[in-house]
C-alpha cells in the first residue's frame, strides 16, 4: 500500500519553504484487493462463520426440546398416529389445555400456590437476610460453629427427615405445652412430679393438609434450601463497606435502625434474587408438598401434572399422547416463573455478580 501511494504522489515545490503535494485517487479494485484480500480479514471471516454455526447448533440443541413439547401440547389424538407430522401439527386443537384447566383445577392451584410461593419468598428472604447479616459483621462466640451448622444443613438430604417433619406436624406441641394443658402429666427426666386439670381440649394440633408447617419452617429459618440463602447473604454482608454503619453509629443510629435504614436498601438487588430463588423453587417443589398434603382439599402446582378424565387416551397412539399431555402440564406450571423471571432478570444478574461467592 506504501508503494502504491508513493507511486500515486507528486510532490511539487512552489517556493523556497513552501511545497505542494499532489495525491492520485487508488483505483477501487485496488482498495477492496488490499482491505478484503489479506490474511487478517480472511482468518477473522472464517472464524466469525464458525462461531456463528457453532452458536446455531448449540441453541438449536437447547431449543428444539421446547419446541417439540410446545407442539406437542397443540396437537390432536389423530397428530400422534400421523407419522407425516413431525414437529408442526395438521389439526391444531386447545382440547389438552380446556382438560387441564378444567379437570385438574389449573386456576385453583395456580392460586394456592401463588399465595404460598410468595409468602415463603417474602419470610425467607426476610430471615435470611437477617442471618447472613449476623454472621457477617458480628464476631460472637460460636459464630464459625454455627456457620458450619448452616453449611452442614446443604449437604444433609431432606429425605431422612421426612418422617419426622412428617409426625412432628401432625402431633405438633410447641415444648409440650399443649399436652401438658390438656391434661398431661408433669415429667422431670422421666418421673412424673403431678398432674394438671384439663385446660385445653386437645394435646396436639394436627397442622398438616394446610399452610402452616411451610409458614413455621420459612419463619423460622427452616425452609427449604436456606442454608444456601444464608450462605449467599453471608458472602453479599461480607463485601459490604464497613465505613456505611460506622457513619450510622456516628450519626447515633442503633443495630436495628442501621439495618433496616441502611443495610436493606443497600441489599434490595441481592434479597430479589434470594426472593425469585425462593419462589421458583417453592413452586415447583413436590416433596414437602407430599409430605404435608396428604388429602385432596388443597390443590397445588404439583397436582396439576396429571392426565386429564376426559380426555381419551385409550388408542393406539396412548403413549405418546399421555407423554404430551404430562408435558403440557409441565408448561402451563412453567409458564408463570418465566414471566416473573422476564420481570426480575435485572435483578438476578446483578444479584449474582455482587453475592461474592468465595470460599471466605
Amino acid at each position: 500500500m506504501n508503494n502504491t501511494a508513493a507511486s500515486d504522489t507528486k510532490v511539487r515545490r512552489r517556493d523556497k519553504e513552501v511545497y505542494n503535494t499532489d495525491y492520485v485517487k487508488t483505483s477501487r479494485w485496488e482498495r477492496w484487493k488490499i482491505k478484503y484480500l489479506n490474511v487478517g480479514f480472511l482468518g477473522h471471516t472464517v472464524f466469525v462463520i464458525f462461531r456463528t454455526v457453532f452458536l446455531i447448533g448449540i441453541s438449536y440443541v437447547i431449543l428444539y426440546p421446547f419446541f417439540a413439547k410446545v407442539s406437542s401440547s397443540f396437537m390432536s389424538r389423530n397428530d400422534f398416529v400421523d407419522v407425516t407430522v413431525k414437529l408442526i401439527p395438521r389439526y391444531p386443537t386447545l382440547d389438552t389445555y380446556r382438560a387441564i384447566i378444567n379437570d385438574n383445577f389449573y386456576f385453583q392451584a395456580l392460586f394456592n400456590t401463588f399465595i404460598l410461593s410468595t409468602f415463603c419468598a417474602f419470610t425467607q428472604t426476610l430471615i435470611c437476610t437477617i442471618i447472613g447479616y449476623g454472621f457477617a459483621k458480628f464476631n460472637f462466640k460460636g459464630n464459625k460453629l454455627l456457620f458450619f451448622i448452616v453449611i452442614f444443613t446443604m449437604v444433609v438430604p431432606h429425605q431422612t427427615l421426612q418422617l419426622s417433619m412428617f409426625m412432628k406436624f401432625r402431633y405438633f406441641d410447641i415444648f409440650g405445652i399443649f399436652n401438658l394443658l390438656g391434661g398431661g402429666d408433669i415429667k422431670l427426666f422421666g418421673k412424673v412430679l403431678g398432674h394438671l386439670p384439663k385446660i385445653l381440649p386437645f394435646t396436639s394440633l394436627n397442622l398438616n393438609n394446610s399452610f402452616w408447617p411451610l409458614a413455621l419452617l420459612s419463619m423460622t429459618g427452616l425452609g427449604f434450601k436456606n442454608g444456601l440463602y444464608i450462605f449467599m447473604m453471608r458472602q453479599f454482608f461480607k463485601g459490604f463497606p464497613n465505613e456505611l454503619e460506622e457513619s450510622a453509629y456516628i450519626d447515633g443510629y442503633s443495630v436495628y435502625r442501621t439495618f433496616w435504614a441502611i443495610i436493606i436498601p443497600n441489599s434490595f438487588t441481592m434479597m430479589i434474587t434470594i426472593f425469585l430463588f425462593v419462589f421458583a423453587w417453592q413452586w415447583t417443589d413436590n416433596f414437602y408438598t407430599e409430605i404435608f398434603f396428604t388429602t385432596e382439599g388443597i390443590k397445588l402446582m404439583p397436582d396439576v401434572v396429571a392426565v386429564p378424565k376426559s380426555l381419551d387416551t385409550q388408542y393406539a397412539g396412548q403413549n405418546l399422547y399421555v407423554a404430551a399431555i404430562r408435558n403440557t402440564c409441565g408448561l402451563m406450571i412453567i409458564a408463570p416463573l418465566i414471566i416473573v423471571y422476564l420481570f426480575g432478570q435485572q435483578f438476578l444478574v446483578q444479584g449474582i455478580e455482587r453475592s461474592g461467592l468465595t470460599a471466605e
